[in-house]
């Protein structure tokens, strides 16, 4: 095999497809990246671990067509450093010559015969906005969780229902739900015909998809198995599939308040700093308290064992004074994850879940719907009643289509 290729697109496609290999892989095959040189003018690179595949064509001058299986993470460490000319890649019997400009390495190659069959990727059922979808996922993917032994926490539900498209992700101390509008295709459940559609997807291979997918700026075609078990995605010359999770997600709809006793809203910058520093003295981070009353927030943290901290905040504030705890770092996770200047966070009890959603900014009609978004009627999953009991001054309303449900901690005594 022997092929130039443009260096920038090379290293691109390359570190796509290795991006989703496992970093210990069960047999050294699967650890490869596949090189697939078979049609004039084009070269395919693919990787495939029986869970995750993915594959980017590329424009190349084909000298000999021919495949050849290389590690994925070398060549992805070296394309990534080569410089900015052309690159040369030639195969002869078990070894592989790369040349860049006055950079030469040669690299062991693995049986290609040995290497799996990509899957086919399943029929396409819509189509998103590439800036929604990367949002989106980002937005929920902060609440999947990492333990493995869980696997039904590491997923992202994707729940289909016609031209609305719920994504919501868990790890039992946190839930985040993302609806918005997408551009399902005629026919199925996704066009609205027949029974709403729901899996679990592997939240990391959403996360890897968001990020590599969208760069392009073309839309994303979402496909989805009949039987099969599959998520396909593609855009912009990639495409990428990964094997659904065969697990039960929670009934998290049930977990969301229907009404709370007290809100605030806080800006979003000031209230990130103070946590950050307050939690300095918290032991490993266990907890920082929120001390709520009308027009104030008091942060503090640690104690007199190890330090403590404290800090003031103006804030908007209706209902009865406030003492909440959370975990820092989930709290800086669901603040970094609304997308907006201020917060609007609303609660029941110290000891129950707060609700935290992006609060509409100064002017702003809290149902005017963002690009992408569905209208406040119509989202389930964020229409809480408003309308705090107690004294305080009125709250401007949260923006639709986002929220972040976060458990507190417990407050000593």
């Amino acid at each position: 095999m022997k092929f130039r290729v443009e260096r920038d697109a090379f290293a691109d496609a390359v570190a796509f497809v290795a991006r989703s290999l496992p970093s210990r892989a069960p047999v050294p095959v699967l650890g490869g990246v596949l090189l697939d040189a078979a049609d004039e003018g084009t070269l395919t690179v693919s990787g495939f671990d029986y869970e995750v595949s993915a594959r980017v064509e590329v424009p190349a001058m084909i000298g000999d067509g021919g495949r050849a299986l290389v590690s994925g993470r070398l060549l992805a460490d070296i394309t990534r450093s080569l410089p900015p000319h052309p690159v040369d890649l030639t195969v002869e019997g078990p070894r592989a010559s790369l040349t860049c400009g006055n950079a030469r390495f040669t690299l062991p190659t693995m049986s290609a015969e040995d290497y799996p069959q990509l899957p086919e990727m399943p029929p396409v059922v819509g189509e998103l906005a590439p800036e929604v979808f990367a949002r989106a996922v980002s937005q929920v993917a902060v609440a999947a969780g990492r333990d493995d032994t869980l696997p039904m926490l590491t997923g992202i539900r994707v729940e289909i229902d016609g031209p609305s498209l719920t994504m919501a992700a868990t790890d039992r101390f946190r839930l985040a739900v993302r609806e918005f509008t997408w551009e399902p295709g005629e026919g199925g459940p996704a066009a609205g015909e027949g029974e709403p559609t729901a899996i679990l997807a592997p939240a990391r291979t959403l996360s890897d998809a968001a990020k590599t997918l969208t760069s392009g700026g073309s839309k994303i075609e979402l496909a989805l198995g009949r039987g099969d078990g599959l998520l396909g995605l593609s855009g912009g010359g990639r495409r990428s599939t990964t094997r659904l999770l065969d697990a039960e997600f929670p009934r998290y709809r049930q977990l969301l308040p229907k009404e709370h006793t007290s809100a605030a809203v806080v800006d979003i910058a000031p209230l990130v700093e103070a946590i950050k520093r307050v939690s300095l003295v918290a032991e490993r981070g266990t907890q920082v308290r929120l001390e709520f009353e009308e027009g104030s927030l008091r942060l503090t943290a640690g104690g007199d064992d190890e330090g403590s901290a404290e800090e003031q905040l103006p804030c908007s504030f209706a209902g009865e004074p406030l003492t909440i705890a959370f975990n820092p770092g989930y709290l800086l996770d669901g603040l970094g994850a609304l997308g907006s200047e201020a917060a609007h966070l609303s609660f029941t009890t110290p000891s129950r879940p707060a609700l935290l959603r992006p609060a509409a900014a100064p002017g702003e009609d809290a149902t005017g719907t963002p690009e992408g978004e569905v209208d406040a009627e119509d989202a389930s999953t964020t229409a809480v009643e408003p309308g705090p009991g107690g004294g305080g001054e009125e709250l401007p309303e949260p923006r639709p289509g986002y929220l972040y449900l976060l458990m507190p901690v417990r407050l000593p005594g």
